[in-house]
């Protein structure tokens, strides 16, 4: 009776859970955080039912416009979107460096031979698409004029046009690079070495912020917990990069290895590194204003959810 009972519950407990539909661009290492969300059941201890979505960043900003997703890790597209009057913003960092890494050429040694080439991206005015103008520019390069940026899709179309030729330098994120190394590729440049900087999280639109408060506060609270979990549990982990992102094991665990510093411990958004990415959109943008912190992101579910799971901020 007692064994009935717990499954009459547990099917009650799933009916009654938050449906939401998250919107990511890959299933990889960059987006983990709601993997293990997802896999490790953290979204359900919280009611929440939740479908992760790959998307190309323009179709999930659109989507998170519209309605149709409810929240995406894109946080580098939310805060591009919302310079353009998109009423979004980023609620949560849950990685504040970035793993991104150049992958290039045998020939080439440095970023500082990128000049003249051709360098792969996922999307025009993504992060990784930031990241490298970012980096290219820290060793005296000209974003605009020394370099040929592409738009290729996901990090295994980049590897495979690196592959073919067709570039000279991808950015991805591991384990792709470690794929690239193993091809004999070179791992020019890691910018979470150079730059600290929210790389990826959460956004959302303001409209769901002011209406459902009490789920959004519980989907911050699940990603706080699986950072907790991707932090401390490594085999855990890979496991995970394993079955949900279909790694090969031996380049999830040199993936974690590599990246394991970059999650953030409460999911809060570093002001600094934001501030280096409202610059960088207001450069590119040709944006004369000031843009406050606080116009691109709202913290305020995170410091609740934070508050009641104990964190202090």
């Amino acid at each position: 009776l007692s064994a009935i009972l717990a499954i009459v519950i547990l099917v009650r407990a799933a009916d009654s859970a938050d449906k939401v539909r998250i919107g990511v661009s890959n299933y990889n290492l960059s987006n983990l955080t709601v993997g293990v969300a997802q896999t490790r059941d953290f979204f359900k201890q919280e009611g929440i039912d939740a479908e992760i979505i790959r998307m190309n960043p323009n179709v999930a900003t659109m989507a998170l416009v519209s309605g149709d997703v409810d929240y995406t890790t894109l946080i580098g597209s939310v805060i591009g979107a919302n310079l353009k009057g998109a009423k979004l913003k980023m609620i949560a960092c849950s990685q504040d460096r970035t793993p991104l890494a150049f992958v290039g050429r045998p020939e080439l040694k440095s970023v500082k031979d990128l000049k003249g080439k051709t360098i792969a991206v996922g999307s025009y005015g993504s992060t990784p698409d930031i990241v490298t103008r970012m980096v290219v520019k820290h060793f005296g390069l000209d974003p605009d004029s020394d370099i040929k940026v592409l738009a290729l899709g996901s990090d295994g179309a980049r590897l495979a046009a690196l592959k073919e030729g067709v570039v000279d330098v991808i950015i991805v994120a591991p384990p792709v690079d470690f794929e690239g190394q193993k091809m004999g590729f070179n791992i020019l440049s890691r910018a979470g070495e150079i730059f600290r900087f929210p790389y990826n999280g959460l956004g959302t639109s303001i409209k769901k912020i002011q209406e459902n408060p009490d789920e959004v506060k519980r989907v911050l609270r699940a990603l706080i917990k699986a950072n907790g979990f991707i932090r401390k549990n490594k085999e855990g982990t890979i496991q995970v990069l394993v079955n949900w992102a279909k790694t090969k094991p031996e380049f999830a665990a040199a993936a974690y290895d590599a990246s394991v510093g970059v999650f953030s411990s409460d999911g809060t958004i570093p002001e600094d590194g934001l501030r280096i990415v409202i610059e960088n959109f207001r450069k590119s943008m040709n944006i004369t204003r000031q843009v406050a912190l606080n116009e691109v992101s709202d913290s305020n579910p995170l410091r609740e959810a934070q508050r009641e799971l104990g964190i202090k901020n």
